[in-house]
């Protein structure tokens, strides 16, 4: 990885702690004022995922896993980098629910797979309505 790339990735990841932090502190609700929708417990974050926006919540150390890297890079790139509560990402919420499912299982050895990895892994095993993912992999 380029020297580059990992600072702009290590800046992201702080970006992310310092909204974490703000949104957890000891002046704030269970609750998010505006929704009502619960707040991520310590040590876990909101990710709201596909169109209809489902809310997941997912370990914090699952923010330096490649593929949520890339996940990550992909809402940026359409939504910036302002967020309140919580992340959207692009993706389909089934292939969303199998990158976790498979994570939960195995994050030592799946965490260092890329996006493009686990599109081709899900595609080996007959998961292929996640193959319309690929050219937006990288």
């Amino acid at each position: 990885m380029e020297k580059s790339m990992k600072i702009n990735q290590i800046v992201r990841l702080k970006q992310v702690m310092k909204k974490l932090r703000l949104a957890n502190s000891p002046d704030t609700t269970d609750t998010d004022s505006e929704t009502d929708t619960p707040r991520a417990r310590s040590g876990f974050l909101a990710v709201y995922v596909g169109s209809k926006r489902e809310r997941f919540l997912i370990p914090i150390r699952y923010l330096n896993l490649p593929v949520f890297v890339t996940l990550l890079k992909r809402a940026e790139e359409e939504y910036g980098f302002k967020f309140s509560g919580g992340i959207m990402v692009l993706c389909e919420v089934g292939f969303f629910r199998k990158v976790l499912e498979f994570l939960e299982k195995d994050e030592r050895k799946l965490g260092r797979l890329e996006l493009d990895e686990f599109l081709k892994m899900f595609s080996e095993v007959g998961f292929d309505r996640f193959s319309h993912l690929k050219h937006n992999a990288s």
